[in-house]
Formats: C-alpha cells, structure tokens, sequence
C-alpha cells in the first residue's frame, strides 16, 4: 500500500505474490499430499468408509475455505454462513428430488440430476442470498453485524424447518447421488477427487483474489477502512463482492456435502453449523489460506477419534481452542508452518 502516486493521487498496491515457496509452502504441500493419498489407500485397502470421511473433511475445509475470505481477509465476522451451506445442499437436494419424481420445482423449473447444472445453480442461489444479507448487514459493524447475520441465518433455517414439500424438520432424502458426465459419483474415490478438486480450486481462487489490487483493497477495508476511502476507494462494495464470493464457495461445499450424505435436513442451516465453521477456521488459523484445511482435519479428527470414546468429546475440543486463542494467535497453520511473510 502507498500513500501517493506522483500526482498526489493514492493508489493501492497488491500485496506481495503468495507464492514464495519456503517452510510455510513445505507445510502445505504435504497435507495436500497427505489428503490426495490416505483415501487412495484406504480406497486400494478396501475401507470405503475412510474415504467418505476424507470426503466429509474435505468438503467442510471447503466451506471454511469460504467463510475464511469473510472473515479472516475481510474481517467481517459472520456468523451464519450455514445459511449458505445448507441452501447450497437444499439445490442439490431439491434438484434430485423433482428429477426423481419428474416433476418441476414451484411448476415452473424442471429437476435436475445432473451437476454441471445443479452447482451453477447453488452457487447463484447461495450469491443472491449473500447479497441480499450483505447488502444490509455491511451498513453495520462489530456485534451489529455479526447478530443480523446470524438473524438471517435463523429466517432461513426456520423457513426451511416449515417446508413440508421438502421435509420440513425431517429433512430431505437423495436416493440417487446426483451424476456427473463421465464420472462415476456412487463410487466413494471418485467422489473424493471430485471434492479434492472443489478445495483445490476454491484455494487457488482465495489466493488468486488475495494476489491481486482487490485483495489490496479488501486488506486495506479490514485494517483502516477510513483510508481505504480517502484513497478513492469505497469499502462497501469490496466488503460486498467478497462477502458474495465467500457465501458461493461455502453454497458449493454444500452442495456437495448433501450428495455425500445422500440427505439434506435444516440441521446444515443452524447456528450450530455456523459455529463449527468458525471454530475450524480460527483452529486452523484466521486469515491463512491452508487454515480451514488444517482445522478441519483437528476438528473432524477428535470428533472421529474421541466421539467413539465419549460423548463429550467436545470438552476435549474446547480445551483446545482455549489453547489456540491464548497460547497460537495464528491457528494450527501459524505453529506448524511459522508466521505469514505476508502478514
């Protein structure tokens, strides 16, 4: 960032590339390559259910992938991103069901099966909503904002709690996983790659964003917003854009996660749902690109772990935050890979 150009106008500059390959790039290497290899294994072993878990890790670092943008780049704290998520599953969930009926939604949209066509779909529905949301929520700030987000979040899953063309509490059943031209998406390694790739990508996208005069500015609304705009520059509208972006990464993730599970309920809409995502991405490291993904695998490892030895495992889990917020500020990411140089 630079005060002034020659002609006394100021600028923004992009912030230094993310692509220096140091301790922090080995670090992420190998969890990537730890990722992509225990489900072959597990897959050439026999043992499909490790594969669907690395499924589920996978597609729940992909959602924090989403709300990281919010709130560890942006720093808008929102806390009803299930909102995205479960709308983003009830797409793929209500797609499925009127192209297994053969009927339309609301008369009007006929269902579909197939994802090339219920992803795009999920991920405009999950925009427009976040527009909608932000629009309004980003005229706010601090406790305000994070409790109309939340607000929102509550209409929705309360909306879809009272549907009963869609299940209402009980929830909504895809007997079919949803298809993919060329693909085989019933069977478990497939279905891991296809949601390896979705990771991949929301990742590179973050960084790409972040690499850029966007990122700059999107840094600088976080920091000092009041400089931001006496550069020339509105906050508003960058808080906006990337608020938007961020809900549709998290609309995808759960799009995906309700063809995993073959079952979309309002439970992936609830304040709940909003907390775990936010746990992950402040255990794996706020603000750093592979720290929804380290968070997700401690979150889903000691619920895996310790869930089958007690049921309050998640004492276990808090005692492990606490220690993350006192004693590691930049997350799993921060103590295992060292600080961002970019920070």
């Amino acid at each position: 960032m630079t005060d002034s150009t020659p002609s006394g106008t100021a600028h923004l500059e992009p912030p230094a590339s993310p692509r220096r390959f140091g301790r922090q790039g080995g670090v992420q290497l190998v969890m990537l390559a730890l990722l992509l290899a225990l489900p072959v294994v597990a897959h050439l072993l026999g043992q499909p259910y490790y594969v669907s878990l690395a499924s589920r890790l996978t597609l729940i670092a992909m959602a924090g992938v989403g709300l990281n943008l919010a709130l560890g780049y942006g720093g808008m704290i929102s806390f009803g991103h299930a909102a995205y998520f479960g709308l983003g599953g009830y797409v793929a969930g209500i797609g499925a069901y009127h192209a297994f009926d053969a009927t339309a939604f609301m008369g009007l949209l006929p269902g579909s099966d197939n994802l090339l066509v219920l992803w795009p779909l999920a991920m405009l529905a999950c925009g427009l909503l976040a527009l909608l949301i932000g629009a309004v929520s980003l005229r706010t700030s601090g406790v305000y904002f994070i409790m109309i987000t939340l607000a929102f979040a509550q209409m929705v899953y309360y909306f879809a709690n009272s549907w009963p063309t869609y299940g209402g509490q009980d929830g909504l059943p895809i007997y079919l996983r949803n298809r993919l031209p060329g693909l085989d998406t019933q069977d478990p390694l497939t279905f891991f790659l296809i949601s390896f790739a979705g990771l991949v990508l929301a990742m590179a996208l973050t960084s790409r964003l972040m690499g850029s005069r966007f990122g700059a500015a999107l840094t600088m609304a976080r920091l000092n917003a009041t400089r931001l705009a006496t550069a020339g520059v509105s906050p508003y509208p960058i808080r906006l854009l990337a608020f938007v972006v961020s809900a549709m990464i998290t609309g995808l993730a759960g799009a995906l996660y309700a063809d995993l599970n073959g079952f979309v309920s309002p439970s992936m809409l609830s304040w709940h749902m909003s907390g775990e995502l936010m746990v992950i991405v402040i255990l794996g490291g706020v603000g750093r690109l592979y720290g929804p993904l380290a968070g997700a695998v401690l979150f889903i490892g000691m619920e895996t772990l310790l869930g089958g030895l007690t049921e309050y495992w998640q004492l276990f889990l808090g005692l492990v935050l606490l220690g993350v917020v006192l004693f590691a500020r930049h997350g799993v990411m921060g103590w295992l890979a060292g600080r961002d140089p970019h920070e």
